[in-house]
Protein backbone atom coordinates (compact mmCIF):
# COMPACT_ATOMS: atom_id res chain seq x y z
CA UNK A 1 0.00 0.00 0.00
CA UNK A 2 2.83 2.48 0.79
CA UNK A 3 4.52 2.13 -2.62
CA UNK A 4 1.17 2.92 -4.25
CA UNK A 5 1.13 6.19 -2.37
CA UNK A 6 4.59 7.06 -3.70
CA UNK A 7 3.52 6.50 -7.32
CA UNK A 8 0.56 8.78 -6.72
CA UNK A 9 2.91 11.49 -5.44
CA UNK A 10 5.22 11.30 -8.48
CA UNK A 11 2.27 11.51 -10.80
CA UNK A 12 0.93 14.63 -9.09
CA UNK A 13 4.39 16.23 -9.04
CA UNK A 14 4.81 15.69 -12.75
CA UNK A 15 1.39 17.15 -13.43
CA UNK A 16 2.35 20.33 -11.54
CA UNK A 17 5.20 21.10 -13.97
CA UNK A 18 3.48 20.04 -17.15
CA UNK A 19 2.10 23.49 -18.26
CA UNK A 20 5.60 25.07 -18.32
CA UNK A 21 7.51 22.11 -19.78
CA UNK A 22 5.02 20.79 -22.29
CA UNK A 23 6.45 19.53 -25.56
CA UNK A 24 6.33 22.13 -28.35
CA UNK A 25 4.42 21.00 -31.41
CA UNK A 26 6.43 20.64 -34.61
CA UNK A 27 4.34 23.16 -36.47
CA UNK A 28 5.49 25.90 -34.00
CA UNK A 29 8.92 25.90 -35.71
CA UNK A 30 7.38 27.83 -38.53
CA UNK A 31 5.36 30.22 -36.43
CA UNK A 32 8.22 32.32 -35.11
CA UNK A 33 8.35 30.82 -31.65
CA UNK A 34 11.75 29.24 -32.44
CA UNK A 35 14.77 30.98 -34.13
CA UNK A 36 18.27 29.69 -34.90
CA UNK A 37 21.66 31.43 -35.21
CA UNK A 38 25.40 30.73 -35.15
CA UNK A 39 27.38 31.59 -32.05
CA UNK A 40 30.78 33.27 -31.81
CA UNK A 41 32.45 29.91 -31.59
CA UNK A 42 30.57 28.60 -34.59
CA UNK A 43 28.04 26.57 -32.57
CA UNK A 44 24.35 26.39 -33.44
CA UNK A 45 22.11 28.30 -31.02
CA UNK A 46 18.34 27.80 -30.80
CA UNK A 47 16.10 30.42 -29.25
CA UNK A 48 12.68 29.35 -27.90
CA UNK A 49 10.05 31.82 -26.95
CA UNK A 50 7.86 30.73 -23.99
CA UNK A 51 4.76 32.77 -23.33
CA UNK A 52 4.86 32.05 -19.52
CA UNK A 53 8.34 32.13 -18.02
CA UNK A 54 7.26 32.24 -14.36
CA UNK A 55 8.43 29.12 -12.35
CA UNK A 56 5.45 27.58 -10.33
CA UNK A 57 7.20 27.64 -6.96
CA UNK A 58 3.94 27.79 -4.96
CA UNK A 59 2.64 24.64 -6.63
CA UNK A 60 5.89 22.82 -6.02
CA UNK A 61 5.78 23.83 -2.34
CA UNK A 62 2.19 22.62 -2.11
CA UNK A 63 3.07 19.29 -3.64
CA UNK A 64 6.02 18.89 -1.32
CA UNK A 65 3.68 19.32 1.66
CA UNK A 66 1.18 16.89 0.15
CA UNK A 67 4.04 14.47 -0.39
CA UNK A 68 5.09 14.74 3.25
CA UNK A 69 1.53 14.22 4.42
CA UNK A 70 1.13 11.19 2.18
CA UNK A 71 4.37 9.67 3.42
CA UNK A 72 3.24 10.14 7.05
CA UNK A 73 -0.18 8.60 6.28
CA UNK A 74 1.45 5.68 4.47
CA UNK A 75 3.66 5.07 7.50
CA UNK A 76 0.66 5.20 9.85
CA UNK A 77 -1.33 2.76 7.74
CA UNK A 78 1.71 0.53 7.45
CA UNK A 79 2.09 0.47 11.24
CA UNK A 80 -1.63 -0.24 11.60
CA UNK A 81 -1.37 -3.17 9.26
CA UNK A 82 1.55 -4.56 11.23
CA UNK A 83 -0.36 -4.05 14.48
CA UNK A 84 -3.54 -5.67 13.12
CA UNK A 85 -1.54 -8.53 11.69
CA UNK A 86 -0.04 -9.06 15.15
CA UNK A 87 -3.51 -8.88 16.70
CA UNK A 88 -4.87 -11.31 14.17
CA UNK A 89 -2.12 -13.76 15.01
CA UNK A 90 -2.99 -13.40 18.71
CA UNK A 91 -6.71 -13.82 18.03
CA UNK A 92 -6.08 -16.93 15.98
CA UNK A 93 -3.94 -18.34 18.81
CA UNK A 94 -6.69 -17.56 21.35
CA UNK A 95 -9.28 -19.18 19.12
CA UNK A 96 -7.11 -22.27 18.84
CA UNK A 97 -6.83 -22.36 22.64
CA UNK A 98 -10.62 -22.14 22.97
CA UNK A 99 -11.01 -24.95 20.46
CA UNK A 100 -8.61 -27.13 22.45
CA UNK A 101 -10.49 -26.45 25.71
CA UNK A 102 -13.78 -27.16 24.01
CA UNK A 103 -12.43 -30.46 22.64
CA UNK A 104 -11.40 -31.49 26.16
CA UNK A 105 -14.84 -30.56 27.51
CA UNK A 106 -16.50 -32.60 24.77
CA UNK A 107 -14.42 -35.65 25.64
CA UNK A 108 -14.86 -35.31 29.41
CA UNK A 109 -17.85 -33.09 30.30
CA UNK A 110 -18.11 -34.55 33.81
CA UNK A 111 -14.94 -32.67 34.86
CA UNK A 112 -16.50 -29.27 34.34
CA UNK A 113 -19.11 -27.25 36.17
CA UNK A 114 -21.38 -24.41 35.16
CA UNK A 115 -18.73 -21.75 35.87
CA UNK A 116 -16.42 -23.23 33.23
CA UNK A 117 -19.15 -23.05 30.60
CA UNK A 118 -20.04 -19.45 31.49
CA UNK A 119 -16.41 -18.33 31.34
CA UNK A 120 -15.98 -20.00 27.97
CA UNK A 121 -19.15 -18.34 26.71
CA UNK A 122 -17.91 -14.90 27.87
CA UNK A 123 -14.57 -15.42 26.12
CA UNK A 124 -16.35 -16.33 22.90
CA UNK A 125 -18.45 -13.16 23.07
CA UNK A 126 -15.31 -11.08 23.68
CA UNK A 127 -13.55 -12.78 20.80
CA UNK A 128 -16.46 -12.04 18.48
CA UNK A 129 -16.38 -8.37 19.49
CA UNK A 130 -12.63 -8.14 18.82
CA UNK A 131 -12.97 -9.69 15.39
CA UNK A 132 -15.79 -7.26 14.61
CA UNK A 133 -13.64 -4.33 15.74
CA UNK A 134 -10.75 -5.47 13.60
CA UNK A 135 -13.03 -5.83 10.57
CA UNK A 136 -14.47 -2.32 11.05
CA UNK A 137 -11.00 -0.79 11.54
CA UNK A 138 -9.79 -2.23 8.26
CA UNK A 139 -13.09 -1.32 6.64
CA UNK A 140 -13.01 -4.50 4.62
CA UNK A 141 -14.46 -7.96 4.42
CA UNK A 142 -12.72 -11.20 3.60
CA UNK A 143 -13.18 -14.94 3.76
CA UNK A 144 -10.96 -14.95 6.84
CA UNK A 145 -13.40 -12.83 8.84
CA UNK A 146 -16.34 -14.89 7.60
CA UNK A 147 -14.66 -18.13 8.63
CA UNK A 148 -13.86 -16.67 12.07
CA UNK A 149 -17.48 -15.70 12.63
CA UNK A 150 -18.66 -19.16 11.57
CA UNK A 151 -16.11 -20.78 13.88
CA UNK A 152 -17.25 -18.67 16.84
CA UNK A 153 -20.92 -19.47 16.19
CA UNK A 154 -20.16 -23.19 15.97
CA UNK A 155 -18.21 -23.14 19.21
CA UNK A 156 -20.96 -21.20 21.00
CA UNK A 157 -23.51 -23.79 19.85
CA UNK A 158 -21.32 -26.64 21.12
CA UNK A 159 -20.83 -24.93 24.50
CA UNK A 160 -24.59 -24.48 24.94
CA UNK A 161 -25.18 -28.08 23.92
CA UNK A 162 -22.50 -29.44 26.23
CA UNK A 163 -23.91 -27.54 29.19
CA UNK A 164 -27.16 -29.52 28.92
CA UNK A 165 -25.08 -32.62 29.68
CA UNK A 166 -23.25 -31.04 32.57
CA UNK A 167 -23.49 -34.00 34.94
CA UNK A 168 -20.79 -32.67 37.25
CA UNK A 169 -22.70 -29.44 37.80
CA UNK A 170 -25.86 -31.44 38.42
CA UNK A 171 -24.06 -33.50 41.08
CA UNK A 172 -22.91 -30.31 42.83
CA UNK A 173 -26.46 -28.94 42.86
CA UNK A 174 -27.85 -32.20 44.18
CA UNK A 175 -25.22 -32.34 46.93
CA UNK A 176 -26.02 -28.79 48.03
CA UNK A 177 -29.71 -29.60 47.85
CA UNK A 178 -29.21 -32.66 50.08
CA UNK A 179 -27.42 -30.53 52.68
CA UNK A 180 -30.23 -28.00 52.57
CA UNK A 181 -32.83 -30.72 53.05
CA UNK A 182 -30.94 -32.01 56.07
CA UNK A 183 -30.92 -28.55 57.61
CA UNK A 184 -34.63 -28.17 56.96
CA UNK A 185 -35.28 -31.53 58.54
CA UNK A 186 -33.27 -30.63 61.62
CA UNK A 187 -35.13 -27.35 61.83
CA UNK A 188 -38.43 -29.21 61.55
CA UNK A 189 -37.47 -31.54 64.39
CA UNK A 190 -36.39 -28.63 66.58
CA UNK A 191 -39.52 -26.68 65.75
CA UNK A 192 -41.88 -29.49 66.60
CA UNK A 193 -39.78 -30.59 69.57
CA UNK A 194 -39.93 -34.17 68.31
CA UNK A 195 -37.64 -36.60 70.11
CA UNK A 196 -38.16 -40.05 68.60
CA UNK A 197 -38.25 -42.94 71.05
CA UNK A 198 -37.48 -45.54 68.42
CA UNK A 199 -38.66 -49.10 69.08
CA UNK A 200 -40.90 -48.23 71.99
CA UNK A 201 -44.69 -48.06 72.20
CA UNK A 202 -44.91 -46.32 75.58
CA UNK A 203 -47.56 -43.88 74.37
CA UNK A 204 -51.31 -43.76 73.84
CA UNK A 205 -51.18 -43.08 70.12
CA UNK A 206 -50.46 -40.35 67.61
CA UNK A 207 -50.80 -36.81 68.92
CA UNK A 208 -49.82 -34.83 65.81
CA UNK A 209 -48.09 -34.92 62.43
CA UNK A 210 -45.45 -32.37 61.44
CA UNK A 211 -45.50 -30.20 58.37
CA UNK A 212 -44.41 -32.05 55.24
CA UNK A 213 -40.78 -32.21 54.27
CA UNK A 214 -40.82 -32.25 50.48
CA UNK A 215 -37.58 -33.92 49.50
CA UNK A 216 -37.68 -33.76 45.69
CA UNK A 217 -39.17 -35.17 42.50
CA UNK A 218 -38.71 -38.90 41.93
CA UNK A 219 -35.47 -40.44 40.67
CA UNK A 220 -36.80 -40.63 37.12
CA UNK A 221 -37.30 -36.84 37.18
CA UNK A 222 -40.64 -37.61 35.58
CA UNK A 223 -43.78 -35.89 36.85
CA UNK A 224 -45.88 -38.53 35.09
CA UNK A 225 -44.60 -41.22 37.45
CA UNK A 226 -47.51 -40.64 39.83
CA UNK A 227 -47.91 -44.18 41.14
CA UNK A 228 -45.32 -45.71 43.41
CA UNK A 229 -43.61 -45.40 46.73
CA UNK A 230 -40.41 -44.57 48.52
CA UNK A 231 -38.97 -44.93 52.01
CA UNK A 232 -36.41 -46.92 53.91
CA UNK A 233 -36.05 -50.51 55.01
CA UNK A 234 -38.29 -50.95 58.08
CA UNK A 235 -36.14 -53.80 59.41
CA UNK A 236 -32.68 -53.35 57.89
CA UNK A 237 -30.10 -56.10 57.93
CA UNK A 238 -26.64 -55.54 59.39
CA UNK A 239 -24.46 -53.38 57.17
CA UNK A 240 -27.48 -52.01 55.36
CA UNK A 241 -29.04 -49.95 58.13
CA UNK A 242 -29.61 -46.82 56.04
CA UNK A 243 -31.01 -48.48 52.92
CA UNK A 244 -33.66 -46.43 51.07
CA UNK A 245 -35.81 -47.51 48.15
CA UNK A 246 -37.96 -46.13 45.37
CA UNK A 247 -40.23 -47.56 42.71
CA UNK A 248 -42.86 -45.95 40.50
CA UNK A 249 -44.55 -45.98 37.15
CA UNK A 250 -46.98 -43.90 35.11
CA UNK A 251 -49.83 -46.41 35.55
CA UNK A 252 -51.41 -47.60 38.81
CA UNK A 253 -51.71 -51.12 37.46
CA UNK A 254 -48.09 -52.15 37.03
CA UNK A 255 -44.68 -51.77 38.64
CA UNK A 256 -41.67 -53.36 36.95
CA UNK A 257 -38.59 -52.05 38.73
CA UNK A 258 -37.40 -51.09 42.17
CA UNK A 259 -34.30 -49.09 43.07
CA UNK A 260 -32.33 -49.23 46.29
CA UNK A 261 -29.80 -46.75 47.67
CA UNK A 262 -27.26 -47.32 50.41
CA UNK A 263 -28.33 -44.19 52.29
CA UNK A 264 -30.50 -41.08 52.19
CA UNK A 265 -27.85 -38.90 50.53
CA UNK A 266 -27.49 -41.31 47.64
CA UNK A 267 -31.25 -41.33 47.22
CA UNK A 268 -31.21 -37.55 46.89
CA UNK A 269 -28.18 -37.56 44.58
CA UNK A 270 -29.48 -40.55 42.61
CA UNK A 271 -26.14 -42.32 42.84
CA UNK A 272 -24.89 -45.74 43.94
CA UNK A 273 -28.16 -47.18 42.66
CA UNK A 274 -29.09 -50.85 42.57
CA UNK A 275 -31.85 -51.71 40.17
CA UNK A 276 -34.09 -54.72 40.71
CA UNK A 277 -36.32 -55.90 37.90
CA UNK A 278 -39.20 -58.10 38.99
CA UNK A 279 -38.95 -61.59 37.44
CA UNK A 280 -40.76 -62.32 34.19
CA UNK A 281 -44.49 -62.81 34.64
CA UNK A 282 -44.17 -61.53 38.18
CA UNK A 283 -44.61 -57.81 37.62
CA UNK A 284 -46.23 -56.18 40.61
CA UNK A 285 -49.48 -54.28 40.79
CA UNK A 286 -50.65 -51.64 43.19
CA UNK A 287 -48.59 -49.00 44.94
CA UNK A 288 -48.45 -49.90 48.62
CA UNK A 289 -45.31 -51.97 48.78
CA UNK A 290 -42.55 -51.82 51.36
CA UNK A 291 -39.02 -53.07 51.95
CA UNK A 292 -38.67 -55.10 55.13
CA UNK A 293 -35.52 -57.00 56.09
CA UNK A 294 -33.99 -56.44 52.64
CA UNK A 295 -37.09 -57.98 51.01
CA UNK A 296 -39.67 -56.24 48.85
CA UNK A 297 -43.29 -57.07 49.66
CA UNK A 298 -45.79 -56.28 46.93
CA UNK A 299 -49.09 -57.32 45.37
CA UNK A 300 -49.17 -59.65 42.38
CA UNK A 301 -52.05 -59.87 39.95
CA UNK A 302 -52.14 -63.39 38.57
CA UNK A 303 -52.59 -65.24 40.76
CA UNK A 304 -53.84 -62.46 43.00
CA UNK A 305 -51.48 -62.86 45.93
CA UNK A 306 -49.04 -61.24 48.30
CA UNK A 307 -45.50 -61.66 46.99
CA UNK A 308 -42.00 -61.07 48.27
CA UNK A 309 -38.68 -60.76 46.47
CA UNK A 310 -35.44 -61.10 48.41
CA UNK A 311 -33.00 -58.45 47.23
CA UNK A 312 -29.96 -60.54 48.13
CA UNK A 313 -30.87 -63.96 46.78
CA UNK A 314 -33.39 -62.78 44.11
CA UNK A 315 -35.73 -65.53 45.27
CA UNK A 316 -39.44 -64.86 45.43
CA UNK A 317 -42.45 -66.43 47.05
CA UNK A 318 -46.16 -65.79 46.94
CA UNK A 319 -49.17 -66.61 49.10
CA UNK A 320 -52.79 -66.37 48.07
CA UNK A 321 -55.12 -64.79 50.62
CA UNK A 322 -58.42 -66.40 49.76
CA UNK A 323 -60.50 -63.84 51.64
CA UNK A 324 -58.89 -60.82 50.00
CA UNK A 325 -60.90 -59.13 47.25
CA UNK A 326 -59.76 -57.27 44.16
CA UNK A 327 -62.95 -55.20 44.13
CA UNK A 328 -61.95 -52.69 46.78
CA UNK A 329 -59.14 -50.16 46.66
CA UNK A 330 -58.27 -46.90 48.37
CA UNK A 331 -59.97 -43.70 47.23
CA UNK A 332 -56.88 -42.18 45.59
CA UNK A 333 -55.82 -45.02 43.32
CA UNK A 334 -56.99 -48.29 41.84
CA UNK A 335 -55.33 -51.70 42.31
CA UNK A 336 -54.28 -51.02 45.89
CA UNK A 337 -55.97 -54.17 47.11
CA UNK A 338 -53.13 -55.46 49.30
CA UNK A 339 -51.44 -52.79 51.38
CA UNK A 340 -48.28 -53.86 53.21
CA UNK A 341 -47.25 -52.14 56.44
CA UNK A 342 -44.60 -52.52 59.14
CA UNK A 343 -44.39 -51.19 62.68
CA UNK A 344 -42.69 -51.90 66.01
CA UNK A 345 -44.56 -55.19 66.35
CA UNK A 346 -43.90 -56.72 62.94
CA UNK A 347 -45.23 -57.05 59.39
CA UNK A 348 -48.84 -56.51 58.27
CA UNK A 349 -51.07 -56.61 55.22
CA UNK A 350 -54.34 -54.68 54.91
CA UNK A 351 -57.11 -55.68 52.52
CA UNK A 352 -60.90 -55.70 52.13
CA UNK A 353 -63.12 -58.75 51.80
CA UNK A 354 -66.62 -59.43 50.56
CA UNK A 355 -67.31 -61.27 53.83
CA UNK A 356 -66.56 -58.03 55.67
CA UNK A 357 -68.68 -56.06 53.13
CA UNK A 358 -65.73 -54.20 51.61
CA UNK A 359 -64.39 -53.09 54.98
CA UNK A 360 -60.72 -53.23 55.85
CA UNK A 361 -59.27 -56.40 57.37
CA UNK A 362 -55.97 -56.25 59.27
CA UNK A 363 -53.80 -59.36 58.88
CA UNK A 364 -50.56 -60.11 60.75
CA UNK A 365 -47.90 -61.82 58.59
CA UNK A 366 -45.68 -64.56 59.97
CA UNK A 367 -42.36 -63.56 58.45
CA UNK A 368 -40.80 -67.03 58.69
CA UNK A 369 -43.61 -69.00 57.09
CA UNK A 370 -44.90 -66.11 55.00
CA UNK A 371 -48.41 -66.93 56.11
CA UNK A 372 -51.23 -65.16 57.95
CA UNK A 373 -51.12 -65.70 61.70
CA UNK A 374 -54.11 -63.56 62.77
CA UNK A 375 -56.80 -61.26 61.33
CA UNK A 376 -58.88 -58.36 62.69
CA UNK A 377 -61.94 -57.18 60.74
CA UNK A 378 -62.59 -53.44 61.12
CA UNK A 379 -65.67 -51.31 60.61
CA UNK A 380 -64.03 -48.94 58.09
CA UNK A 381 -65.14 -49.18 54.46
CA UNK A 382 -61.95 -49.23 52.39
CA UNK A 383 -63.08 -47.12 49.45
CA UNK A 384 -63.78 -44.19 51.79
CA UNK A 385 -60.16 -44.22 52.96
CA UNK A 386 -57.31 -42.36 51.29
CA UNK A 387 -54.70 -44.68 52.79
CA UNK A 388 -53.85 -46.56 55.99
CA UNK A 389 -50.78 -47.51 58.01
CA UNK A 390 -49.84 -49.34 61.20
CA UNK A 391 -48.18 -47.96 64.36
CA UNK A 392 -47.61 -50.15 67.43
CA UNK A 393 -50.37 -52.55 66.40
CA UNK A 394 -52.88 -49.77 65.69
CA UNK A 395 -54.24 -49.12 62.21
CA UNK A 396 -54.73 -45.45 61.30
CA UNK A 397 -56.91 -44.48 58.32
CA UNK A 398 -56.79 -41.15 56.48
CA UNK A 399 -59.12 -39.16 54.24
CA UNK A 400 -59.06 -35.88 52.37
CA UNK A 401 -60.30 -32.68 54.00
CA UNK A 402 -59.43 -30.44 51.05
CA UNK A 403 -56.78 -30.26 48.34
CA UNK A 404 -54.05 -29.31 50.83
CA UNK A 405 -55.19 -31.04 54.01
CA UNK A 406 -55.39 -34.69 55.03
CA UNK A 407 -56.92 -36.07 58.22
CA UNK A 408 -56.31 -39.18 60.31
CA UNK A 409 -59.93 -39.83 61.18
CA UNK A 410 -60.07 -43.48 62.30
CA UNK A 411 -58.03 -45.93 64.37
CA UNK A 412 -58.34 -49.61 65.19
CA UNK A 413 -56.28 -51.18 68.02
CA UNK A 414 -55.49 -54.87 67.43
CA UNK A 415 -54.58 -55.35 71.11
CA UNK A 416 -57.90 -54.16 72.46
CA UNK A 417 -59.99 -54.70 69.30
CA UNK A 418 -61.33 -51.21 69.85
CA UNK A 419 -61.94 -48.60 67.18
CA UNK A 420 -62.20 -44.86 67.62
CA UNK A 421 -62.70 -41.70 65.62
CA UNK A 422 -59.93 -39.12 65.44
CA UNK A 423 -59.25 -35.74 63.89
CA UNK A 424 -55.52 -35.29 63.37
CA UNK A 425 -54.94 -33.09 60.35
CA UNK A 426 -51.73 -32.58 58.42
CA UNK A 427 -50.71 -30.80 55.23
CA UNK A 428 -50.23 -32.38 51.83
CA UNK A 429 -47.81 -31.13 49.22
CA UNK A 430 -50.30 -32.00 46.48
CA UNK A 431 -53.86 -33.25 46.42
CA UNK A 432 -53.50 -36.99 45.90
CA UNK A 433 -50.96 -39.54 46.98
CA UNK A 434 -50.55 -43.25 46.37
CA UNK A 435 -48.40 -44.50 49.21
CA UNK A 436 -48.35 -43.67 52.92
CA UNK A 437 -46.33 -45.84 55.27
CA UNK A 438 -45.00 -45.55 58.79
CA UNK A 439 -41.42 -46.61 59.49
CA UNK A 440 -40.56 -47.73 63.05
CA UNK A 441 -36.82 -47.17 62.47
CA UNK A 442 -37.14 -43.40 62.57
CA UNK A 443 -40.85 -42.97 63.49
CA UNK A 444 -41.65 -41.12 60.29
CA UNK A 445 -44.39 -41.26 57.71
CA UNK A 446 -43.25 -41.64 54.10
CA UNK A 447 -45.64 -40.39 51.43
CA UNK A 448 -45.35 -40.64 47.65
CA UNK A 449 -47.27 -37.50 46.73
CA UNK A 450 -47.96 -37.16 42.98
CA UNK A 451 -44.42 -38.18 42.07
CA UNK A 452 -42.66 -36.35 44.94
CA UNK A 453 -40.87 -37.74 47.96
CA UNK A 454 -42.53 -36.35 51.10
CA UNK A 455 -41.96 -37.28 54.75
CA UNK A 456 -43.46 -36.38 58.13
CA UNK A 457 -42.33 -36.61 61.73
CA UNK A 458 -44.82 -38.29 64.06
CA UNK A 459 -45.40 -37.00 67.57
CA UNK A 460 -46.97 -39.34 70.12
CA UNK A 461 -49.15 -38.70 73.14
CA UNK A 462 -47.20 -39.85 76.22
CA UNK A 463 -49.61 -38.73 78.91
Amino acid sequence: MWWGMMLLFLFLLFSAFSPALAWIPVQDWDSGNVTASVGSSGQCVCHVFLPDTTFPADRVEHMQQVSKDLIVEVEIQKNKLVKYEDKLVIYLAELKDLEERLTIMQSSPDDYIKLDFELLRIELREFEALVSQLKNSLNSSSSLFDSLYIEIQNMTFIVNQLETYDKSNLEVIRYQFAKLQKKLEECQIDQDIIKPDVGNCNHTGILSISNPLVVQLNAHLNSNYLYGGWGRDSKPIRGNENMHFYGAYSSPGMVYDFYSYSNYDNLILRKAIKKYTLPNDWQGTGNNYIVHSNTIYYQHDSPFSMTKLNLTSSQYEYRVISAASQSFSYAYSSNQNLDFAADETGLWVLYASTQNMGKIVIAKIDEKSFGIEAVWPTGMYKQSVGNAFMVCGVMYATRSVDISTEEIFYAYDTKTKQERNLSITFKKFQDKYTNLDYNPIDQKLYMYNNGYYVSYNVKFNKE
